[in-house]
């Protein structure tokens, strides 16, 4: 009954920016990226990739209310990269490793149907 929508969860009201970049105040070399509608999931995968950036001090991520919708992801750099170099950086690798994970994927696939069985070719 007093449920949202669940919509909500997902579309990115209009005139509400996916990212938002707010530079720290009190800390240099950082600053925090707020985005909307995305969860526990993407905030982890950033925020290992973000670890494994050379040039990243810290990285973390919180979601400050489970019906905002929104998620804050904190990163600190030493000074060689800006955050957002940082994070540009963190997410083409992401990127990356994703694309070799779904051509390791589809060559399994393709030998699966060239023995002569198996699930049908994806329609990508």
């Amino acid at each position: 009954m007093n449920a949202p929508d669940r919509q909500e969860k997902f579309v990115v009201p209009e005139g509400v920016k996916k990212v938002a970049f707010q530079p720290d105040t009190k800390v240099a070399n950082a600053g925090s990226f707020v985005i909307q509608r995305e969860d526990h999931t993407v905030g982890n995968l950033v925020r290992m990739q973000l670890h494994r950036e050379k040039n990243v001090v810290f990285a973390g991520y919180r979601i400050p209310h489970p019906l905002e919708y929104q998620m804050v992801v904190k990163v600190q750099t030493n000074g060689k990269k800006t955050p957002i170099q940082a994070v540009q950086s963190a997410l083409q690798d992401l990127g990356d490793e994703v694309g070799d994970i779904r051509n390791k994927f589809q060559q399994q696939l393709e030998q699966m149907n060239g023995g002569g069985g198996g699930m049908p070719p994806p329609p990508y």
